[in-house]
């Protein structure tokens, strides 16, 4: 087990949902936090309430992954800040849910600059200091959408396939250099992500007795600190899911049909 406190935590997607839960976990164990996200109120707010609450000293600073520049300029100003990154927290991401003839060429250039590039922009950044200090940790957060695609998720599924496939080859690279990479694959939470994803809200009814609560995500991922596990799948049992379509796919598909076309 590892103690967070004093380590330095960057969390990018940090102003809501499960990276304004784990900032909140993280800042009561005594880390460090660098929190980034596009709207500067929201993170103003959130450095208001953390450090009066605890003991933690937080840093914002406003980004938006997407924008690769800024990302270069924003993580240059983060390490004269905290000198070292401990702790990524590849958070940032969104989702629209379409059939794939509906999805716009905006659309589909947004998931991937955000949930694909962002993260792997992020990522560049903070590698060549953990890889001289050796020692850090990596934490993306994928979904079982990587896993498992489905209808109507075409796009969002295919950005997260290409996170697992980055997260796992990172994972060998870095294997010697003491340097942790864990992937958290979450069904859906209960956050404003489904705002956007579903607008006409037939997949948050379909899925309401399923959905996961962001503060027990965060507790996950918050625990992966300290144990550092290759994967983290949320819920358990949904991932048997990507283990029998790995083995039995046509059948899985064939099965899934009618619930997947749900969405």
């Amino acid at each position: 087990m590892e103690n967070l406190k004093g380590k330095n935590i960057v969390i990018t997607g940090a102003s809501g949902g499960i990276g304004a839960e784990v900032a909140k976990l993280c800042a009561a164990q005594g880390a460090n936090l660098v929190l980034l996200a596009r709207t500067m109120d929201k993170l103003q707010k959130m450095k208001h309430d953390l450090e009066g609450n605890s003991h933690a000293k937080v840093d914002i600073f406003q980004l938006d992954v997407s924008d690769t520049d800024k990302v270069k300029e924003i993580f240059t100003q983060v390490l004269k800040t905290i000198q070292h990154v401990d702790i990524l927290v590849n958070n940032a991401g969104f989702g629209i849910f379409r059939a794939a003839h509906e999805a716009t060429i905006e659309e589909i250039k947004g998931m991937f600059s955000v949930n694909v590039v962002g993260l792997m922009a992020c990522t560049s950044m903070v590698l060549p200091g953990m890889r001289k200090r050796r020692s850090g940790h990596i934490i993306n957060i994928a979904s079982q959408a990587g896993k498992i695609a489905t209808p109507k998720s075409s796009v969002y599924s295919a950005t997260k396939h290409a996170v697992l496939g980055y997260t796992n080859a990172l994972r060998m690279e870095l294997a010697d250099d003491n340097v942790h990479v864990t992937a958290v694959n979450p069904g859906p939470i209960a956050t404003n992500f489904f705002t956007i994803a579903d607008e006409k809200g037939t997949y948050v009814q379909n899925v309401q007795r399923f959905m996961l609560q962001p503060e027990y995500v965060a507790k996950k991922i918050v625990n992966a600190m300290h144990t550092r596990p290759r994967e983290v799948n949320l819920p358990r049992w949904m991932n048997m899911g990507s283990v029998i379509h790995t083995l039995f796919p046509s059948l899985f598909e064939r099965i899934g049909k009618r619930a997947f076309n749900q969405k």
